[in-house]
This record gives C-alpha cells, sequence and structure tokens, in this order.
C-alpha cells in the first residue's frame, strides 16, 4: 500500500470509531431513496464537471458519485445515491476551502471506494435554495439550515391571545430571500376555538396576503363538536384542515423543511403523517408555553406517499440580518413606496416626505400589514449597525 494509500485508511479507521455511536444507517428505515429527490439541471452539470476535474487529475472517475446529503450527526453526513446510502467524511481541500459546510438537502459529489466502508465528499455542488438564519453577535456567520428546499413549513402554535403574526411575516422574509416558498400550519387550534382560529387566519392574511397557505390542526384526531367547529371556521375561510392539509402540501417530488420555536408541535405533526411514533416529543412548560428541544439530528424524513420533510431542532430565534431582499419580497406593496420617500434612509415614523404613510391607508396596508413591516425593517437596521464590519453578510 502507497503512503497516500495508508494516511486514507488511517483517517478511514478514525471515522468509523467515532461513528460507532452514531445511529446505524440500517435502522434509519424512513431516510428518503434517491429516487425520490432530484437534482436540478444545474446540480447535474456541475456534477459532470466535477468528474471531468477529477479525470484530468488523474483521480479514478469509476469511484466518483452523484449523492445528496439525508442526514447529519455529529458533522458525519449520511449519503444517499442511486447505490445506496453511507456515512462520509470530507475531503482535506474541502476542509480548507470557503464553501465547507454541507447542510441536509446538499448535492454532492463523493467517492465511495468499493473496498471502504465511507465515503468522501470531494465537492458540494451548487444550491437551487440556501434556508439559512444569523447566528451568534456581531461576529456571527449564516447557518445554513436546509439546502435545495422547495417549500418551508413554519409551525405556530395558536392560544387565547391573538397568533404571533411577526413572527410568521419574519419566517416569510427569509424564507422568500432565501429562494424557496412559504406555508403555515397553525397548530394546536383546539387552544384558541372557533372564534381564535378566524380571528388569527384574518390576521395573518392582512399581514402577509390572501395568497398565503394555511393549514389549520388540532391536537388529537377525536371529532367532537369543538372539532367540528374548528373545521368549520377553518374550511369557510378557504384555508385546509387536518393532518390530510398538511400532507397535501407536500406531495411527491417536493422537499421542505419544517420550522417553528420548540414546543410548537412539529415533531408530533410529522408523527402523525408518518402514521407511527418515529420522531421524538416533549412536554411544553406552562411557566413560557415554550418546549425542549427535542429533535437533535438534522434529518430528511420520506412520507409515505408524500414527499420528503426535513426534521429541523427548534430554534428559539430568528434574527434579521441582512434579508433586506427578502423585506421586500413579502411587503412589494410598501417596499415600492420607500423607493420614493425623499430622505433614502426614511424609518417611515416622522419624516416629512414619507410615502409609506402618505399612501398607507389608499393602498390598502395600513395596519398590522404596516406595522409588520415596520417592526421588521428597523430590527435590519439596527442588526446591521451591531455587525462587525470585516464579517461579510
Amino acid at each position: 500500500m502507497t503512503k497516500k494509500g495508508k494516511a486514507r485508511r488511517v483517517r478511514e479507521m478514525r471515522a468509523i470509531r467515532a461513528t460507532d455511536s452514531l445511529p446505524a444507517l440500517s435502522v434509519l428505515t424512513d431516510l428518503p431513496s434517491f429516487d425520490e429527490l432530484s437534482p436540478s439541471d444545474g446540480q447535474r452539470q456541475a456534477y459532470a464537471e466535477a468528474c471531468s476535474r477529477a479525470e484530468s487529475a488523474g483521480g479514478p472517475v469509476d469511484e466518483l458519485v452523484l449523492g445528496c446529503v439525508v442526514r447529519l450527526d455529529r458533522g458525519y453526513p449520511a449519503v444517499v445515491t442511486d447505490g445506496g446510502t453511507f456515512r462520509a467524511e470530507f475531503a482535506t481541500r474541502l476542509t480548507k476551502g470557503d464553501f465547507n459546510r454541507v447542510a441536509v438537502g446538499d448535492w454532492v459529489c463523493a467517492r465511495r471506494p468499493q473496498s471502504h466502508e465511507m465515503g468522501l465528499i470531494e465537492e458540494i455542488l451548487p444550491r437551487e435554495s440556501d434556508i439559512a438564519r444569523w447566528r451568534g453577535s456581531n461576529r456571527g456567520e449564516r447557518q445554513t439550515l436546509a439546502a435545495n428546499v422547495d417549500l418551508v413549513i413554519v409551525v405556530q402554535q395558536l392560544s387565547d391571545r391573538e397568533v404571533d403574526f411577526s413572527r410568521v411575516a419574519r419566517s416569510a422574509v427569509i424564507v422568500r430571500d432565501c429562494g424557496a416558498e412559504l406555508a403555515v400550519v397553525l397548530s394546536k387550534a383546539d387552544r384558541a376555538g372557533a372564534d381564535g382560529v378566524a380571528r388569527d387566519i384574518d390576521a395573518l392574511r392582512e399581514v402577509l396576503g390572501d395568497d398565503l397557505r394555511m393549514v389549520v390542526t388540532m391536537a388529537g384526531a377525536a371529532e367532537d363538536a369543538e372539532t367540528d367547529d374548528v373545521r368549520r371556521a377553518s374550511e369557510g375561510r378557504g384555508v385546509s384542515f387536518g393532518e390530510a392539509g398538511v400532507h397535501a402540501l407536500v406531495p411527491p417530488g417536493v422537499v421542505a423543511i419544517v420550522l417553528g420555536e420548540s414546543g410548537a408541535g412539529k415533531s408530533t405533526l410529522l408523527n402523525a403523517l408518518l402514521g407511527r411514533d418515529v420522531l421524538e416529543t416533549g412536554a411544553v412548560r406552562e411557566s413560557d408555553d415554550k418546549g425542549r428541544h427535542t429533535t437533535v439530528a438534522r434529518r430528511m424524513v420520506s412520507l409515505p406517499d408524500g414527499g420528503v420533510i426535513v426534521d429541523e431542532p427548534g430554534l428559539r430565534s430568528l434574527p434579521l440580518i441582512g434579508h433586506e431582499r427578502g423585506l421586500a419580497l413579502v411587503f412589494p406593496d410598501i417596499a415600492g413606496q420607500a423607493a420614493l420617500c425623499r430622505f433614502r434612509n426614511c424609518t417611515h415614523t416622522h419624516e416629512p416626505g414619507c410615502a409609506v404613510n402618505e399612501h398607507a391607508d389608499n393602498l390598502g396596508y395600513a395596519g398590522r400589514r404596516l406595522d409588520a413591516y415596520l417592526s421588521l425593517a428597523r430590527e435590519m437596521r439596527e442588526s446591521r449597525q451591531l455587525i462587525d464590519p470585516d464579517v461579510v453578510i
């Protein structure tokens, strides 16, 4: 064995020892198959170019495979290919590059020698969408939650109080900026009742428009008078009700990610869609109505007769830093008026010649929609001022 081959074997044995405590891929029966996922034409082209570079460098091209990262456990991704699923580590040159952090949903060019138990990720292929948030303080960075996702499902739990439409609007800004579509699941509707559900649907449409896709769900599956009332309040406003409505959001061929605060009911919802308790659930604290993180690993889950969902740990915060494009996409009517204000740095609060406030009533965005826009715009201005100027957003 050559010196290079010995070094590779040492790295592989270390990786195998490090992954001994990870779940065996053979028992992870809900991971999607290769046929359930589909790279874009651009990603297929990028893979072909990676193979050409490897061939020019004299490497064995027959060891290269096109794969998708379907699970992350402590830095050792599981990659699915048309030949099966395997754990992988990273090529040395990749770990030293600028783009070296893989996410669930990433398409990769991987090397899988026939005599080795693990593969080696050689390149991360360009992303079609990048669902990311800011992590850290002024010296923080963008953290990719999932890549190449078609749809983001935001789970927002209901209560006797009005829905937190500002958090849903915040999620919408990030989602649109990252290149995906948005849907909202209003969970635990039994805590709001029919009147509360009607109120919250109307509030979200006022903020995010009539074309916002929504589904209302309740804890438990019992059919009773309360369930019937909530169903009528939802469907009477053109909003789907129950697990069937959520399943319809993710048909075969669609990759979605579920986001929401801990305790919002994400894992409970996914268990219902899967038809069995695959994902761990936890209790919600009475003191603040929040839950503990029960999802640890980021993973793709294949839905029976449906598409693929990325299960993501609960997010306690979604900072808005560098998402100005998303703000304009979610609020195009207000952003269009903002461009006409007398002052370029207008805050739309007190300045003379503010086109946003001048036309709020006749353009129909006064009220919750304008309040949400102003709140998010102010947060982005303040956050940008706190970021270290040497940090690239």
